[in-house]
């Protein structure tokens, strides 16, 4: 689909055709509607990280919660977006030996005990490694700090996904 085929629909098509962008939260989609006409990508993107970074605390934390973990029983269960098994296969976290499996698994739970949210990062363009080196200078950060660096890492996420999603970016 073109920009201007997007800038075209009607708020009930724009958010079937853009609702997963966010994980699981087409609520996103429906405010950057109302800021449509979109001359690029990068406008589409910016009113789409504004909705996001205006809506209440507690709708954010729900955005973040319905992100998977990186490995676990979601994960396991293969229950995840189309979008979500494909950037997590990129970076290889559909082969994890066992011992990576389960230090992720172990990062994961110390991270959400500590932070009440999932570990969120843009796996694209990282390996295993790089993934459990983030995980492991993050659990110890602030709650703060983490939530900030989770919206920012959905924004890049958002960002991959529209860039594969929208024919003229």
């Amino acid at each position: 689909m073109t920009l201007q085929e997007l800038n075209r629909l009607d708020q009930d098509a724009f958010v079937e055709q853009l609702g997963d962008i966010f994980e699981h939260s087409p609520w996103v989609a429906r405010e950057a509607w109302k800021r449509r006409p979109f001359s690029s990508l990068d406008d589409l993107h910016r009113a789409m990280v504004e909705a996001m970074m205006q809506a209440p605390h507690r709708q954010q934390l729900e955005l973040m919660r319905a992100h998977p973990q990186l490995t676990g029983r979601v994960a396991d269960q293969r229950d995840l977006t189309d979008a979500s098994r494909g950037e997590q296969a990129s970076a290889g976290l559909d082969a994890c030996s066992p011992e990576q499996k389960a230090e992720l698994s172990e990062l994961n739970c110390k991270y959400f005990t500590r932070h009440g949210f999932p570990f969120i990062i843009a796996v694209k363009g990282l390996s295993v490694c790089d993934i459990l080196e983030q995980m492991k200078q993050r659990v110890g950060r602030s709650t703060a700090e983490e939530f900030d660096e989770n919206l920012h890492q959905i924004a890049r996420i958002a960002r991959l996904r529209l860039q594969e999603r929208i024919d003229d970016a």
